[in-house]
């Protein structure tokens, strides 16, 4: 009986940049190429059955076909792009499995890639003659009248309605920080990093104190607990991961990450943040060795935790989005790519789980398990 059980053999991540900074000429297919070459070659294979990307902003026409044609393989290698927002890297490895389990191929090459700074400018279509177009920056998530709000001050009530304080997002925040540095300084990263465009995480900051984080003023709201320094920022980058069977990886003799359980799941659109909850809740069934969890805001990502039973210590070991920063359609593949590099590459703890919250009330959760 065959073994057709997803599983990771390689995965690799861009650089993380900042909005407008050293990724700001870098567009999503020239991103996501590299690193998809980089993954296909670390798994000795020679070719996959197709190229799943999700990305949220654009610019549109496919961005996965376009990466895979530009990462050089062949006119027969199809591509597909996943948009669920937030979640849509993650979602792209989830759809990537499923067509695994269904038989449909045998090695998906999956992961996300968002470029911000090269996003085409969106607008509504002038409603009637000699009237300008409307501009807007992000699409609806829900109707208006279920409730639609900002990801900023839906992290404030999230975080209010859940008693995180200011004080703990500060001192989250402060964490991220100096572990992604930490992390840097040791080059912990660079096995799974590609150089496109920078060699290393544009964002991280060193001595980031949770003294100097409590100066910065509420970035939504007047009475808000979130501010520029405990979310995450709006970021370039690219992550992609080689999935086949259990029986290749077996035949080929490697080590691997095996998905283990998958939920994605819906909130109040109101309540966005909390989305990840019922989706961890439905995947956990013992305490994870290790977590990554996208730190959109850092009260959003406690209010998740506590309400999940995790300890927040165990989130992000090497920092999160707060400190590395968040490529929205990216940024579920850069969770598992961490994942990889400490349970894989590491040959580290044998269980982790990867989670988030996405736009319109959405919350995917994965659980893993190290193969060896």
């Amino acid at each position: 009986m065959t073994d057709r059980t997803p599983v990771i053999i390689a995965a690799r991540r861009s650089p993380i940049g900042e909005v407008g900074g050293v990724l700001r000429n870098v567009a999503t297919d020239q991103l996501a190429a590299p690193v998809l070459r980089a993954a296909l070659t670390d798994s000795g294979l020679d070719t996959v059955d197709d190229v799943l990307l999700g990305n949220a902003l654009g610019p549109g026409g496919n961005p996965a076909r376009v990466a895979a044609l530009r990462a050089g393989f062949g006119f027969e290698v199809p591509g597909m792009t996943v948009d669920r927002q937030c979640a849509s890297g993650l979602s792209a490895i989830l759809t990537a499995a499923a067509l695994l389990r269904a038989g449909v191929g045998d090695r998906f090459l999956a992961g996300g890639v968002e470029s911000p700074s090269t996003a085409p400018w969106r607008a509504w279509r002038p409603r009637t003659a000699g009237e300008p177009p409307r501009f807007y920056s992000r699409a609806p998530f829900a109707p208006a009248d279920i409730g639609d709000p900002d990801m900023g001050p839906a992290a404030d009530l999230v975080a209010a309605e859940a008693g995180v304080s200011r004080r703990r997002q500060d001192d989250f925040a402060a964490r991220s920080h100096a572990r992604a540095i930490a992390a840097q300084d040791s080059g912990r990263f660079d096995a799974e990093l590609v150089e496109v465009g920078a060699a290393r995480d544009e964002r991280p900051r060193r001595n980031f104190t949770a003294q100097r984080l409590s100066r910065f003023r509420p970035a939504f709201t007047p009475d808000g607990t979130a501010t520029a320094a405990n979310s995450c920022g709006v970021s370039d980058g690219a992550a992609a991961v080689l999935l086949t069977t259990e029986d290749e990886r077996r035949g080929l003799g490697v080590p691997g990450l095996r998905l283990a359980a998958e939920r994605t799941a819906g909130v109040d659109p109101n309540r966005l943040g909390l989305g990840a909850v019922p989706a961890l809740q439905a995947v956990l069934q013992d305490r994870p060795e290790l977590v990554e969890f996208t730190e959109a805001f850092a009260g959003q990502v406690l209010a998740c935790a506590d309400a999940a039973g995790l300890d927040e210590r165990t989130i992000s070991p090497d920092g999160g989005a707060v400190a590395l920063g968040h490529p929205w359609g990216a940024s579920g593949a850069v969770l598992v790519v961490r994942l990889f590099s400490r349970m894989v590459r590491e040959n580290g703890p044998r269980t982790g789980v990867a989670a988030l919250s996405s736009g319109g009330g959405l919350g995917v959760a994965t659980a893993w398990e190290r193969v060896d």
